[in-house]
């Protein structure tokens, strides 16, 4: 009787090391691409130094000597829907949530089993807003965590993902605040890998200029959210890098299809019921759409100046390396209808029941 070798039936540990930091660097790329990243680059723990203690990864891992950032695109035809302003769940759960919360946690994860099969710790990171210890405005959360001990950050920590992107040499930050790739311009949401291991690290983009400062997102946002005469500047890795000190509150209700009015409009005259995520004085007539997909809100603006008006100018510009066969806006730019009198629905139900017996 034959006797069969029973297969191995846990994972192997690999016995190569990481320890050449330009080997080592070489790997991790190349296994990044692999497991579904669109881009990656690698940046020095050093360049973190000055950080927010909020924002610093060396309160989550005190040792780290290099983290990878991670670009994962977001499709052009994502954006088809948005642009046309008939289908807008297909930006929130293809475009952003779906990368989010599925795509970009596996690769992310499985990287970091890459490492840590060797010997390393990491720590998968990618979308971090539901659960940090500040708010949008940069400010601790009242009532929300506490320091474990002093001189320790509240948890939870956000290291922010777009300045975090460009110490990692993979692109600049535009005007807008919005991440810009050398591939994709806007169209990107990132994920990072903390770890200990010594990795070389790329240089701070240096490539083709992307963002020229156009004011192409400051025209087209359709809440006039990013200030062009208000910036903010920080220092990066030695560089001075510069955005606009966007209205986050504005920006909050116009993703979300609403107007913050100065006076709350009565009850009685409102053709559309307020939103009580928006609050007092702000409303949609987007109210009834569903909010979240993947636990992502839908961009009811359209991401009409921060993403679609940059890419449109960067696209026109050519400095883009994903390129495409035709422009992307083919007509007229649509806007919000706040009329009390909407466009009717070009539609009628292909079945109709006419009575009880004919739901049998």
């Amino acid at each position: 009787m034959n006797t069969m070798k029973a297969q191995g039936t846990e994972r192997e540990f690999e016995q190569e090391d990481l320890d050449d930091p330009v080997e080592a660097a070489r790997l991790v790329k190349r296994q990044a691409l692999a497991f579904g990243a669109d881009a990656v680059g690698i940046g020095n723990i050093e360049r973190w130094e000055g950080s927010p203690l909020q924002m610093d990864p060396r309160q989550i891992m005190p040792e780290c000597k290099s983290i990878i950032g991670m670009v994962f695109r977001v499709m052009r035809g994502s954006m088809r829907g948005i642009e046309e302003g008939t289908f807008f769940s297909n930006y929130s759960a293809m475009g952003y949530g779906g990368l989010t919360y599925l795509y970009m946690p596996m690769t992310v994860i499985n990287l970091s089993k890459f490492i840590e099969d060797r010997g390393y710790e990491a720590i998968p990171m990618g979308h971090q807003s539901d659960w940090r210890a500040i708010d949008n405005l940069g400010n601790i959360r009242k009532d929300y965590s506490r320091p474990v001990a002093p001189g320790r950050a509240a948890p939870d920590i956000m290291v922010q993902l777009r300045i975090a992107a460009y110490l990692c040499g993979l692109g600049e930050i535009g005007f807008s605040k919005m991440f810009l790739s050398s591939q994709f311009g806007p169209r990107n949401r990132v994920g990072l890998v903390l770890t200990d291991v010594k990795l070389e690290p790329d240089p701070i983009y240096d490539g083709p200029q992307l963002c020229n400062k156009c004011m192409a997102c400051v025209k087209a946002c359709p809440g006039g959210c990013i200030k062009k005469d208000k910036t903010i500047k920080v220092n990066l890795a030695g560089k001075e890098v510069e955005w606009s000190d966007l209205d986050m509150i504005k920006c909050d209700d116009t993703f979300k299809g609403g107007v913050r009015l100065e006076n709350e409009i009565p009850e009685n005259e409102r053709y559309v019921k307020g939103d009580k995520s928006f609050g007092r004085g702000s409303w949609t007539p987007f109210n009834e759409k569903p909010k979240n997909l993947y636990n992502t809100g839908q961009a009811v603006c359209g991401a009409a100046g921060c993403t679609r008006a940059c890419m449109i100018s960067l696209e026109s510009r050519g400095v883009l390396k994903n390129k495409f066969k035709d422009k992307f806006r083919r007509r007229k730019q649509w806007k919000v209808d706040w009329s009390k009198d909407p466009y009717p629905a070009a539609y009628e139900a292909p079945y109709k029941i006419k009575d009880a017996s004919d739901a049998d």
